[in-house]
């Protein structure tokens, strides 16, 4: 093997390395990390996570849970201001209209006081499906976020298109590899004729 080969195939592997595992990033970078989605309600701040102790215990998702089955949705206060303040949480199904929320309502938690910051919405999704959840701070709901969220329907496109984004750089760094040794072997080597 030739010393042109080895180097290219060195920064081949660089370049697998360096750019493979920011392509994956990109497209899942809400499972990586921590995992945690911030809701933004007025001017106030709550973490989001969903668990799902049954099937999946030490996990950690945000806005798609994997599978159905008993499930809690964790919603920790930023700010401490928030502790003092009536917050009232509502699940719906997201059926693209809230003119009727009792009939897509899939539980709800009435407006009051959670001094210790922390609100667990526990539920037993036993159809996947699409979801909304409401966030009204205030006696009055003057600030009210909306975060969608589904349940059993990661989908195969989604894991497809995490794993072309990781296969694709691969296989194209093999194809340079490969290129370029077949293209060093054709090169009539020089014979150097002394008269």
């Amino acid at each position: 093997m030739s010393c042109h080969l080895l180097i290219r195939a060195l920064v081949c592997g660089l370049f697998l390395l360096v750019l493979a595992p920011f392509t994956a990033l990109a497209q899942h970078g809400h499972e990586l990390a921590a995992d945690t989605c911030v809701l933004h309600i007025g001017p106030y701040k709550m973490y989001f996570a969903s668990y799902q102790p049954d099937t999946y215990y030490d996990r950690k998702f945000c806005q798609e849970l994997p599978g159905t089955g008993n499930s809690v949705l964790v919603l920790d206060f930023v700010e401490q201001e928030l502790r003092s303040i009536p917050v009232e949480v509502r699940v719906i199904q997201d059926t693209g209209s809230e003119n009727n929320l009792e009939a897509v309502t899939v539980t709800h938690f009435p407006a009051k006081v959670y001094p210790t910051g922390s609100i667990d919405v526990k539920y037993n999704f036993d159809k996947p499906g699409k979801f909304v959840g409401l966030v009204s701070i205030g006696d009055k709901q003057e600030h009210v976020s909306r975060f969608p969220f589904s349940v059993g329907e990661t989908g195969a496109i989604s894991h497809l298109t995490h794993y072309i984004m990781v296969i694709v750089p691969v296989l194209v760094g093999i194809a340079v590899v490969v290129f370029f040794s077949f293209r060093d072997r054709r090169k009539p080597s020089e014979i150097t004729v002394s008269s």
